[in-house]
This record gives structure tokens, sequence and C-alpha cells, in this order.
């Protein structure tokens, strides 16, 4: 006898992988990922945001601190997906953006170089594609005082917080280490090599770094979890200097590699597989579009058919109860939020 001679099916490629994949399998936490009185704030990529409409068809109650009011409906919205999550801070690429995240809500940091004032406007270098940016300096300041209060105020509300892992690389200032969403000058601010400069982060900074998160977070909600997930969206480009490829597989190898090890030091947290759903090699090739690197729908479902599949609700997915017109019409708003959108990143090119 030896210890293979009792593992489970899962334990073996040809019997699990090669033959009878069933992706929801993958999963080994216990208990469910989510529970039905569970109050959901998310983060993360751009891929972050697919999970949220399956999320609410389902039944759970995602937490919306920052919303436009009804009477703006008729303008356009966000083009770069600020709106998608719970508060409107857009895409959260890299552990350190998501830790600053929190310590300037808190009002523990504050970047010196806080604002790009153009002829357009006050530009925000932490949400840079804003659509409406503030038209003096007074008004951005306002602005930012609600958003960070709406930040906050999820928080506060979080039962169950989910990150999904995007890049590692990241540019930052060379004054006071302010991590940037996007390269300055790509969307928006100018590019200066005395001021920012590239980094890669490693697998010991993103654990701290979500340690640190984890610490702030636990002083503003009561016991909350962490579901961490890893995107399966290749960079857009690398300014490492090697190949793209490469470059994308050593950045998604770092962020899988310090999720489980975040996991293994904070109980409160699990991580859930989205990534080898989607590019791993039993993934059919219908995954993702022709251009290789844009997930496709069929993946999308795939990767929350097996999330929802280990939840409370047994991956039910219920039609909102109430048939009025205002829940109408917040149901449409809902679905406008979610198409795609431009991403920061994808400014580069």
């Amino acid at each position: 006898m030896h210890p293979y001679k009792s593992a489970p099916s899962r334990s073996f490629w040809s019997r699990s992988v090669a033959s009878n994949f069933d992706a929801a399998q993958l999963f080994s936490f216990e208990g469910p990922l989510l529970r039905k009185r569970d109050r959901i704030v998310s983060a993360g990529s751009c891929f972050a945001a697919n999970i949220i409409p399956s999320l609410e068809r389902s039944g759970f109650k995602y937490v919306r601190t920052e919303e436009r009011h009804r009477i703006f409906r008729s303008i356009p919205i966000e083009n770069m997906g600020y709106p998608n999550f719970s508060a409107a801070y857009g895409n959260i690429y890299t552990s350190k953006q998501l830790l600053q995240l929190i310590k300037r809500s808190k009002g523990d940091f504050n970047p010196i170089e806080d604002r790009w004032i153009t002829e357009g406007g006050v530009i925000d270098p932490f949400r840079p594609g804003l659509r409406y940016p503030a038209m003096s300096e007074r008004e951005f300041e306002v602005l930012r005082a609600q958003h960070f209060n709406a930040v906050l105020e999820a928080f506060r509300q979080c039962d169950v917080f989910i990150f999904t892992l995007g890049l590692t690389e990241c540019w930052i200032s060379k004054v006071d280490g302010a991590i940037f969403p996007a390269c300055p000058g790509t969307i928006s601010g100018t590019f200066d090599s005395a001021k920012h400069e590239f980094y890669n982060l490693s697998v010991s900074e993103i654990v701290d770094d979500l340690v640190g998160f984890f610490s702030e977070l636990k002083s503003l909600a009561r016991s909350p979890r962490v579901i961490l997930t890893v995107s399966p969206v290749p960079l857009v480009a690398t300014a490492t200097g090697d190949h793209v490829l490469t470059a994308s597989i050593y950045s998604k190898s770092v962020l899988r590699v310090a999720a489980q090890e975040f996991c293994r030091l904070e109980p409160a947290a699990t991580y859930f597989p989205s990534y080898e759903i989607v590019a791993g090699p039993q993934a059919p090739s219908n995954y993702f579009n022709e251009d290789r690197r844009e997930v496709s729908t069929e993946a999308v479902e795939a990767v929350m058919a097996a999330f929802l599949s280990n939840c409370e609700n047994d991956g039910v997915c219920r039609e909102p109860q109430d048939d009025s017109n205002e829940r109408i019409m917040l149901e449409i708003e809902r679905s406008e939020l979610l198409t795609p959108s431009v991403c920061e990143e994808a400014m580069v090119e």
C-alpha cells in the first residue's frame, strides 16, 4: 500500500482531467463559498466585473454604495467600468493598488501627485478615465471625498470580499510610492521618467499587500471573509522588455502562488480557480475569442456555473420578484453598466 492507493479520482489526471472533468470539483474548501445572507463586495481587474451579473441574478446581495442618481440615466455612463463595482473605483489591477485604495479612503495615505490639472478639467490620476472630470479643484475635492466615503461604506457592509488579481506589472511614483492604475500619459497626464517608474511585483510583496489590506478591512467590517481569484486574461502589453507571452505567464504564475500563500496564512481566505477553468490545458479553444486574449461568454458562464454550484443557493438563478417600473429601469441600468468597457490597461496601445 502507498498513499496514492487511497487517493480520490480528483487526484489523478487521467480520471479527472483527461476524462470526467468537472470544473465544480476543482474547489476543495469546506463549506459554501457564499451564503444567502452574505453581503458581497468585489474588486479586481476587468475580468472581475463578469461575476457581478450572475451573483445578482442568483439572488445574492451585491453591495453598491456609489451609483449615479436616476435623473442622470440619459447621460452616457462611464466608459472604463468605474460604476461596475461596489463603489466607483473601477478596475483594481494590483494588490498594491487595492491596499492604497483602502488607506487613502481612511485618510492614512495622501499621494503628492493627487491631481492633474488640464484644460478639460481636473483629472484624478487614480481614476484617469472618468468621462466627467471635475471642472475645478474644489469640485474635485468634494467628489473625491464623496467617493472615499462610498468606498468605506462598502467595506463596512462587507461580509465577503471577492478580489481578482490581475497584474504584477505597475507604475509607481518615485516620490512617495503611489500606485497608478495605468502608466501616466496613456490615458491622461504626462509621463515623467524623473517621477514615474515601472515596477514588477514579487510573490512576497503581493502577499504582504494582501495581509495589509485584510488587516485594514477587518478594522471596518465584522469578521469578513475573502475569496481570491486570478484573472485568466493575458497582458495587453509588457514593460519588462520580454515577449508579452512569457511576461504574461510569469505574471499569472506569481499571482497564483501569492494567492495560495495568502490563503495558507489566512484561515478566512479561500481561492477559487477561475484562472485554471479558463486557461488550463483542459479548456476548450472557444474559451478565448479570436485574439486569444479576451475571455468568451462561454468561459465566463463555465466559471460562474462552477462558482455558484459551490454556493448556498446551489447555483439557482432567480428572477426579480418586483415587476414595478422602477425595478425594470434598475435592471436595464444594470445591464448597461456591465456591457464591455475599455480597460485602462488596454490604452497602452
